[in-house]
């Protein structure tokens, strides 16, 4: 392992921090009760790839944060940018009808990488908040066309769409469901393209097909006439790095078009680069109506959020006029805008995503699939720089463990124990390294992986699960 970038805290000094978290910090998608028994990691630094705890423990960030540091830590050009706008104008609203150069030229930047016809940005602070706007302008959209009976939106289950009220509810988890009586009046649901779980013997192609068919039968269950929009992650995040087969997303779009929904593609995760291409529609070849956007815009520097809207919805929103009711304190923060301008700039200019498709994609797919060859491992997959494996107790027959022994969350304390960051999804294990990952990097990400995943199995076999 590499020397830590400095000398850690002492212990009274972790101590310290520790009660204090401990005692005033409720964590986001936390059991508060087990994190207060065990206590908190406490992160201190940063650089590159890396990131370093308290104790001085040097640690691969295999999973860019969380999904949004696609430059790595330490560029002093973000900080710089957002420094040089602090001192210069740090915040106004855009409510009373004024905005900001930052804003402006963000705006027109972001239709410039976007999808041809999307001419229109509105802004957040967050993912969550973006969605939330979203559903807001959908229902706003087909009042202004005269039809706001169409205000259905339809999601996938599995899905992650934010945790407020009208994000957890587009996504289709159920653990977030129950707590709070979600889904909000006017969201459903449809099956995820999850070809390993649910492909049986059909061939990938013909899974995607019929994985997208199932959009098509819900909005004739629900009755075409009420259905506004479907909403999707080209790639699936947060529900375990589902990639759907290539068939899906062009026969998901011929079915909005077919029956006038709009489409939304969620791009938090998949945006700036993760998948080869700007946004990832663009990978699929998908033409939506909004993209959601936030986390790698600034690289996580600087919380920023928005949805870019295309011309056959904004047009009808400022040609039709009267008041859009919705918005946030921040939207269109100077600060967060010039930082996300820098951002940009630096993935242009050092040709970051040209990088991420012609050659870290290919080297990481390659390095990944050997994975594939460990005994709790069966299946493998990548796009771009994401990545997910499935533990099993049988391989060969895809056999899963009992859910309650929490096979995921073994292999994940020995892989942050053993200086990778990789996030599991029940028995789902996942990636997304940042972007500036170098070959060499990948390398000691995958030998680590490997290194955890023996200790996860020598960990089963003691205790006669495997």
């Amino acid at each position: 392992m590499n020397a830590p970038f400095s000398a850690p805290l002492s212990a009274h000094e972790l101590s310290l921090i520790k009660t204090r978290d401990a005692a005033h910090y409720l964590h986001p998608f936390t059991d508060f009760k087990a994190l207060a028994k065990q206590g908190s990691r406490i992160i201190v630094r940063a650089e590159g790839i890396y990131i370093e705890d308290a104790e001085g423990h040097r640690i691969i960030d295999g999973m860019s944060g969380l999904w949004n540091v696609a430059l790595g830590y330490g560029r002093r050009e973000l900080a710089d940018a957002a420094y040089a706008q602090m001192m210069t104008l740090p915040f106004y609203n855009s409510f009373f009808q004024t905005s900001n150069i930052p804003a402006a030229e963000l705006a027109e930047t972001l239709c410039s990488l976007a999808p041809p016809d999307m001419k229109r940005v509105f802004y957040s602070n967050s993912g969550s908040e973006a969605n939330d706007t979203i559903v807001r302008a959908v229902r706003r959209y087909w009042q202004l066309m005269g039809a706001p009976e169409r205000d259905i939106i339809i999601g996938r289950h599995n899905g992650y769409h934010g945790s407020t009220m009208a994000g957890a509810s587009l996504g289709g988890m159920a653990g977030m469901h129950a707590q709070g009586g979600l889904p909000i009046p006017g969201i459903a649901h449809i099956e995820q393209p999850y070809y390993f779980d649910l492909g049986g013997d059909l061939s990938p192609e013909a899974f995607g097909i019929k994985a997208a068919s199932w959009l098509e039968d819900k909005i004739q269950a629900l009755g075409e006439k009420r259905v506004a929009a479907f909403i999707g992650e080209p790639v699936q995040g947060a529900g375990g790095v589902i990639i759907p087969p290539a068939t899906y997303w062009p026969e998901i779009q011929r079915i909005c078009d077919k029956y006038g929904v709009l489409l939304i593609s969620d791009e938090v995760i998949c945006g700036f680069g993760r998948l080869g291409t700007w946004f990832g529609c663009q990978h699929f070849g998908v033409r939506p109506d909004f993209i959601a956007f936030a986390k790698a815009v600034t690289s996580g520097y600087f919380p920023l959020g928005g949805v870019i809207v295309s011309d056959r919805v904004s047009d009808v929103l400022v040609q039709k006029g009267g008041e859009f009711n919705h918005g946030y304190t921040n939207s269109g923060h100077p600060v967060g805008c010039a930082l996300a301008l820098e951002n940009i700039r630096i993935l242009r200019d050092e040709g970051v995503i040209d990088n991420v498709r012609a050659t870290l994609a290919p080297y990481l797919a390659q390095r990944f699939k050997s994975l594939g060859e460990h005994p709790l491992v069966s299946a493998t997959e990548t796009l771009g720089l994401v990545g997910g494996l499935v533990l099993s107790k049988n391989k060969a027959t895809r056999e899963a463990f009992d859910a309650g022994l929490e096979v995921g969350m073994i292999c994940r304390r020995h892989c942050f124990d053993g200086g990778v960051v990789m996030r599991a999804v029940g028995d789902r294990m996942i990636i997304a390294p940042p972007l500036v990952i170098t070959p060499a990097e990948i390398d000691a990400m995958i030998a680590l992986i490997r290194r955890s995943l023996d200790l996860t199995l020598a960990e089963l076999t003691q205790k006669g699960i495997f």
